[in-house]
C-alpha cells in the first residue's frame, strides 16, 4: 500500500512549483498544502496538520521545508517519511530578519512585483535554457499569492524556531536534496542536515539552483520516487 504524499511549496509559491512531479507520480494520493494563512511557522504547521491524512510522507522546498520541520516537531507520529529541499533548519539570522522590514514596507506600498524581481536576483537559479520560463512561473505564482501572503510569510520566517534538534530525532526515511548552485541555501547546509538525520540520503542536483523541482525535474522526481519507495517499504 502506498503512502500519501503531502507537498509544501516555498515562499510565494503554489502547486506549480511541483508541476513536473505532480505530472510524473501516479501511484499515490498527493496533496499540495498552501502555507499562506498564518504568520508563524507553528500556526502554519497546525493548519497543514488539520488537513493532512493520519499518516503521510512529507516533502517541502525552501520555506515549505521549514514548515515541514515544524510539522515534524508537532506531530512526528504522523510522518512516515521526510524530504527537505533547498532549505535551512536554523532560526533566521537577525540581520536577515531586519532586512525583511524594508521589503515588507515596499510590498505594502504596492511593489510586490519589484520586490520579487529583486529577490530572484542572478544566482537564484542556475543558468540554463529554461531559466526565463521558470522565472516567469515564479512571478506568476507570487502575483497569485499576493501581498498579504508575502507579509505573513515574511513574519513567519523572521520568528521561526531552530529545528536542528528536531532533525536529530528523525527516524523515518529522509531525503535531503538541493541544487548544486543554490546560493540561498547552499549544499554545505544540506550536508549538515544530512549529518543530523541518521541514515538520511543526500542528493545534490547538478545544474540546479534554489528550485530543482523545476530546473532539473527528472533528476529531482527520480530522487523523490526512490525516497517514497523507502517510505512504503519501511
Amino acid at each position: 500500500m502506498t503512502t500519501p504524499l503531502l507537498l509544501l511549496p516555498g515562499m510565494m509559491c503554489d502547486a506549480r512549483l511541483f508541476a513536473p512531479q505532480l505530472a510524473a507520480i501516479h501511484d499515490r494520493a498527493i496533496m499540495v498544502s498552501p502555507i499562506a494563512a498564518a504568520d508563524t511557522t507553528a500556526a502554519l504547521a497546525r493548519i497543514v496538520l488539520d488537513a493532512a491524512p493520519p499518516r503521510f510522507a512529507l516533502a517541502g522546498l525552501s520555506m515549505g521545508a521549514i514548515v515541514a520541520m515544524e510539522v515534524m516537531a508537532q506531530a512526528p507520529e504522523q510522518i512516515a517519511g521526510l524530504c527537505l529541499m533547498d532549505s535551512n533548519p536554523k532560526a533566521e539570522h537577525p540581520e536577515v530578519a531586519a532586512a525583511r522590514e524594508p521589503q515588507i514596507q515596499r510590498v505594502r506600498d504596492g511593489s510586490l512585483r519589484a520586490v520579487m524581481r529583486d529577490e530572484m536576483r542572478p544566482g537564484y537559479l542556475a543558468d540554463g535554457p529554461n531559466q526565463g520560463a521558470i522565472l516567469d512561473t515564479c512571478m506568476a505564482m507570487a502575483e497569485t499569492m499576493g501581498p498579504v501572503t508575502f507579509v505573513r510569510q515574511s513574519r513567519a520566517l523572521q520568528t521561526r524556531a531552530d529545528r536542528r534538534e528536531t532533525l536529530s530525532g528523525v527516524k523515518v526515511p529522509a531525503l535531503i536534496l538541493c541544487g548544486r548552485e543554490d546560493m540561498l541555501c547552499p549544499p554545505r547546509r544540506h550536508e549538515m542536515m544530512h549529518e543530523l538525520i541518521e541514515n538520511s540520503e543526500l542528493v545534490v542536483v547538478e545544474g540546479a539552483g534554489h528550485l530543482p523541482t523545476l530546473e532539473q525535474p527528472h533528476v529531482t522526481t527520480r530522487a523523490i520516487c526512490h525516497w517514497l519507495e523507502k517510505v512504503d517499504h519501511q
